[in-house]
């Protein structure tokens, strides 16, 4: 035992103990029961990953791989685990809660996995004011962020090609440098393809421009079709290390006249941001011949998914073209009142085809929406601002932990069954997912003293609930456990899901206030459809999503 001293006046200081650090009752319980004498040997530790981990495949190189990561502290004995040493285990970083590697099936068209997909990528905050720059678009691809979106807009310079939102107070950044920095950190985090869509406001002339900049910056990294329109999309498989450009064919003319009008468009006012990202829906998706005739060649030559819908209503663009595949894209708002009425038609779209949503102009601040509404109607790309934070982009950051976190995830069958998913329908309970929260460890490891209060240690207490369709949103918490840095909670609860295919886990821990204003301690989410069973380590993350060295929550989930 130690202690930690806290000022409570000028004259008085209270002292805190801090406990020992020792596994809760339940995993006393379980190593009792799978070691013998005191030791869990090699065969012991392989029973508990298959019994009661739910690692049914686990060997007994498994179970050694677990004894040699522990070989080098001063518990471990060669004859086996003590108790100390297998409750070290149960927090490392070897038994997380999801399952590692790629292991979804990746030879399927492009339009049977939701895309990792960001919106803006340039920006470094704002939608209105703040600066555009390479670093948001590094930081996303590092992330697992696979299709980058970049605003084409005619420099200053003659030739010159900016990336920019248009109508805004943003500054400006050079295609150039966002196409090598796109290069250079395009499969550090996946292998699989990187689409880059372009929301082009471009003249004839800076087409070929960036035709000619596209092709010299990848050479052969470059996907280029074999025709101009498919029947098909191909595989994320045969797609490894490959990269996409999705753009349509402008719909302005040759014109000088209409290259008056984008300079016009440029400086335009910030009451236009709304209209802004609607140059994709309303000013271009049109993919008529004659406008293919007036883009320059070598630019159509680029384009490997083709954005455009054929003129008419919502009907129309819905309807299914077997003879090509095509993206399209609907703002948040959009697609929300198009699913009122044509919810089953829109699934059946996104079988074959190619469904982006992006968030509404009004997100000045650069927040982000429910991506569940895009999800549950088949839609590969629900774009988002990576640069913000909040419980939406955690997540879209969650659901993309799954499969490797390789960026790419694959839906699931009853969105891509002949037998069309209707997302309004009810459904009835198919899971039960019982989750205990047994303690927490590591924020005297990553936080000073007085972060969270001036005057005691911490008053932690969990969120945890689910995210999904309507039917299976639900947030639960526990107690909040006084004056403790090593909290244990021992609380179980237990959620009823109806699509768990869909369905993430939220978990945000708090340090209590009496105010409301309760302190942020950490968070994660994590697709449920990848759970591991059993007793597992939690690692938490900060508001921005990347991982804390040392917090972590011991965690058992349980899946009938």
């Amino acid at each position: 035992m130690s202690g930690q001293s806290f000022k409570i006046c000028f004259c008085f200081r209270r002292i805190f103990k801090l406990r020992a650090l020792e596994p809760p009752e339940e995993v006393k319980v379980l190593f009792d029961q799978y070691s013998q004498n005191g030791i869990m040997s090699l065969d012991d530790l392989r029973g508990f990953l298959v019994e009661f981990q739910g690692e049914y495949s686990a060997t007994r190189e498994d179970a050694q791989a677990i004894f040699n990561s522990l070989k080098h502290l001063n518990i471990f004995s060669r004859r086996g685990l003590h108790l100390e040493a297998f409750f070290r285990y149960l927090l490392g970083d070897l038994n997380g809660p999801l399952s590692a590697g790629v292991h979804h099936d990746m030879t399927q068209p492009l339009a049977h996995y939701f895309m990792f997909t960001g919106h803006n990528s340039y920006l470094t905050g704002n939608q209105l004011s703040s600066d555009s720059s390479v670093e948001p678009i590094i930081k996303a691809l590092l992330k697992g962020v696979r299709v980058i979106e970049l605003d084409l807009w005619p420099g200053s310079k003659k030739d010159a090609v900016e990336v920019r939102h248009g109508g805004t107070l943003t500054n400006p950044v050079d295609l150039l440098v966002c196409l090598k920095a796109i290069k250079d950190n395009a499969f550090q985090a996946s292998e699989y393809p990187v689409v880059i869509t372009f929301e082009d406001h471009l003249p004839e002339n800076l087409q070929a421009r960036v035709a000619e900049m596209v092709t010299k910056t990848f050479g052969d990294m470059l996907y280029r079709p074999e025709t101009d329109q498919s029947q098909e999309f191909p595989s994320p498989e045969s797609l490894k290390k490959k990269v996409m450009i999705s753009t349509k064919p402008p719909k302005e003319s040759k014109t000088s006249s209409k290259k008056e009008q984008w300079n016009g468009e440029a400086a335009a006012s910030k009451s236009d941001i709304e209209t802004s990202d609607k140059d994709e829906v309303d000013d271009g998706e049109n993919l008529q011949e004659d406008e293919e005739e007036m883009t320059v060649p070598e630019y159509m030559h680029l384009i490997s998914i083709h954005a455009g819908k054929p003129k008419g209503g919502l009907q129309n663009w819905l309807s299914i073209d077997e003879k090509t595949v095509r993206r399209l894209s609907l703002s948040e708002q959009e697609l929300e009142n198009a699913t009122r009425r044509h919810g089953t038609d829109i699934v059946r779209f996104t079988q074959r085809n190619l469904l982006r949503v992006y968030p509404k102009g009004t997100r000045i601040t650069s927040s982000n929406y429910n991506p569940f509404v895009g999800w549950a109607h088949g839609a590969q790309m629900v774009a988002f601002n990576m640069q913000g934070h909040g419980k939406h982009l955690w997540i879209m950051q969650g659901m993309f932990k799954a499969n490797g976190g390789c960026g790419y995830v694959k839906k699931p069958e009853f969105l891509l069954s002949n037998e069309v998913f209707d997302p309004s329908r009810v459904l009835p309970v198919k899971k039960i997912l019982k989750v205990t929260i047994y303690m927490g460890v590591g924020w005297d490891l990553d936080f000073r003293r007085t972060h969270f209060d001036m005057y005691s240690p911490p008053d932690f207490f969990v969120r945890v609930g689910i995210a999904g369709v309507p039917a299976d949103k639900n947030m639960q918490e526990t107690k909040a456990i006084e004056d403790d840095w090593q909290p244990v909670w021992n609380e179980r609860f237990e959620f009823r899901l109806t699509v768990p295919e869909l369905a993430v886990l939220r978990i945000t821990v708090l340090e209590y206030d009496t105010s409301g204003q309760h302190d942020f301690g950490g968070q994660t989410c994590l697709p449920i459809s990848e759970l591991r069973t059993g007793i597992r380590a939690i690692p938490l993350h900060d508001r921005r999503g990347d991982k804390y060295r040392n917090t972590r929550l011991l965690v058992q989930f349980e899946l009938n």
